[in-house]
């Protein structure tokens, strides 16, 4: 059954969506995170709203694109940079707010205003910068254009096995057309991809992430930081979290995708243990507000090495071209609300269970780390044409390629 044409256009993505290049996608999502780490710094902005909105953009439409972009080799390292310079601009943000540097009454209108100077130059950028190569070629048919933009963005003149590669995986989805979420909820061959990404994005944001910097401020109190200086080791923990990413762009090429999400969720799942334990006995043994603050410390690593970054390579890895714009719109949907709930039932948990609220998140991580381990295979180094099935099930890529053609003739 055809599909009226409005209803696919949310996955025809256009120009000034995918009309980004590396550095200036990199410019944009540090500009938007510039402004959300104010929000982090200073929680009533009257920013909040607008920041979360071109967050919320920044955060999908970058990895979508950059993912495109660049060579299977070096797919990964470059999937990490918008997360990386995610976290690069909320440290630089949180050395702004300090109170002796611009969180003051004199200074924080003009911590609003520098929010903008990153969005001018990607304003004055954008025209310079060519369109997604496999955008053009499987979604507009221009392979004289596409081959223009990737000798634009390669660098060298042979680009023919990557243009080859993006004819095969046009040709294996010319029955499928463009996939809309809806469509994108009813493939029984892309189930595993779209249960996997939905698992992640949520254990990413329910692994309480952000209940760990909600509740660093009292942990620092309590053990004995004077409360001029908790914005000091809150900036220091900013800094490990940029050290940390670098550290997973480095290493995401050599070690994999897969392991860097399994270490993470386990290093996060030990430091929810571990902090519900020394928060309970912190009262009782004079050093354990220490290990408290090691522990958010740790938390921090586990999280930045992999839950951080990771869900958004695995995203663009997972699914064709044809999908792929409605897998982001899913992840990213999924990103943001499980996002609000923390947000929103945190304070209530905190209440209700106080100390022992991180033995839930905890165990969300627990959960993830075993889906990941049982379900999710390693995509690195793969083309975006690959067959992928769950790892629970063996290799099911016969099986799946049969399912995925008759799915095609279902909506075709």
């Amino acid at each position: 059954m055809e599909e009226p044409e409005d209803f696919q256009q949310p996955t025809k993505r256009k120009a000034h969506l995918t009309n980004v290049l590396v550095l200036t996608t990199l410019v944009s999502t540090f500009g938007s995170s510039f402004q959300y780490g104010y929000n982090v710094a200073v929680v009533n902005s009257p920013a909040v709203c607008l920041s979360a909105l071109r967050t919320s953009l920044c955060s999908n439409v970058v990895p979508m694109y950059l993912g495109e972009l660049s060579p299977k080799n070096l797919r990964g390292a470059i999937g990490v940079m918008p997360q990386l310079f995610i976290t690069i601009g909320i440290l630089i943000a949180q050395v702004f707010g300090l109170r002796s540097i611009l969180a003051n009454e004199r200074g924080w209108p003009l911590l609003l205003g520098l929010t903008g100077v990153p969005a001018i130059v990607e304003l004055i950028l954008l025209p310079f910068c060519p369109e997604s190569p496999r955008y053009m070629l499987i979604q507009k048919g221009n392979e004289l254009g596409a081959k223009a933009a990737l000798r634009r963005i390669r660098g060298w003149d042979d680009v023919d096995d990557e243009i080859e590669e993006m004819r095969l995986e046009d040709e294996s989805e010319k029955a499928e057309g463009h996939v809309s979420v809806m469509h994108l909820f009813s493939f029984r061959s892309l189930r595993w991809q779209l249960l996997s990404i939905i698992v992640l994005n949520m254990g990413q944001q329910l692994s309480g992430v952000n209940a760990i910097y909600y509740y660093a401020d009292s942990i620092y109190r309590s053990a004995g930081v004077k409360e001029n200086d908790i914005q000091y080791v809150t900036v220091g923990t900013g800094a490990v979290n940029v050290f940390m990413t670098i550290a997973a762009v480095s290493i995401v090429e050599a070690v994999g995708r897969r392991i860097l999400l399994l270490v993470g969720f386990a290093i996060c799942c030990i430091s929810c243990a571990v902090l519900t334990m020394s928060l309970n006995l912190q009262d009782k043994v004079d050093w354990m507000p220490y290990l408290c603050i090691t522990c958010i410390i740790i938390y921090v690593i586990g999280h930045a090495i992999g839950p951080s970054p990771i869900p958004y390579v695995i995203t663009t890895e997972m699914f064709r071209q044809s999908s792929r714009p409605a897998a982001f719109m899913v992840a990213g949907s999924v990103h943001w609300l499980s996002n609000f709930t923390v947000g929103l039932v945190f304070p209530f948990l905190e209440k209700g269970l106080a100390e022992y609220s991180f033995i839930i998140f905890g165990g969300i991580c627990l959960a993830t780390f075993v889906y990941i381990f049982f379900v999710i295979p390693e995509t690195k180094s793969k083309t975006l044409n690959w067959e992928t099935g769950p790892l629970l099930l063996g290799d099911l890529s016969t099986i799946r390629k049969t399912k995925y053609d008759a799915d095609c003739d279902t909506f075709s």
